[in-house]
């Protein structure tokens, strides 16, 4: 019993400390509070589930990012024929060139957002600042696919961005 409680203030502590992590991947896999709010919890479960299963041959964060990823991927696999998407209206469109730091981020989160589910996965890891073989790692693909994917990735919001 003291060793369930022992590994339950471990992961406790571990969530709070690297929750953000859960926060970015439900903001860029959602589209509103309520289904963010749904994967966050399902991330969690998921997390908890796999957590007697983590070795420490990566680091937590690492780790956390894999389940956090094919967690959400999984997740709209499964609701892919629930989705349902809202009309965007000319008083929702963010302005090209926005004015302040926090315009710009928003920008740049509406584009990913229009991402497949793996070139989302890609981009938020590389801008987590993740080295192409940490990202590779963390979603089973070669580094060399990591860095051709990025360039498309990046020329892809770009366009996004800029030519609206």
């Amino acid at each position: 019993m003291k060793e369930q409680r022992s590994t339950k203030k471990e992961f406790s502590e571990l969530i709070d400390k690297y929750q953000a992590i859960i926060h970015k991947v439900t903001r860029v896999y959602t589209n509103g509070p309520a289904d963010r709010d749904d994967l966050f919890q399902e991330i969690c479960l998921q997390l908890w589930r796999s957590y007697p299963g983590f070795r420490e041959e990566a680091k937590f964060s690492t780790w956390m990012y894999r389940v956090a990823l094919n967690t959400a991927i999984s997740t709209i696999r499964k609701t892919k024929n629930d989705l349902h998407f809202e009309q965007l209206h000319d008083h929702d469109c963010v302005e090209t060139e926005p004015s302040d730091e926090k315009e710009q981020v928003h920008l740049l989160y509406r584009a990913i957002s229009r991402l497949n589910r793996i070139d989302k996965a890609i981009i938020l890891l590389w801008l987590e600042e993740k080295s192409y073989d940490e990202i590779a790692s963390i979603l089973g693909i070669s580094k060399t696919n990591v860095s051709v994917k990025l360039v498309r990735i990046k020329r892809k919001l770009e366009e996004m961005i800029f030519n609206q």
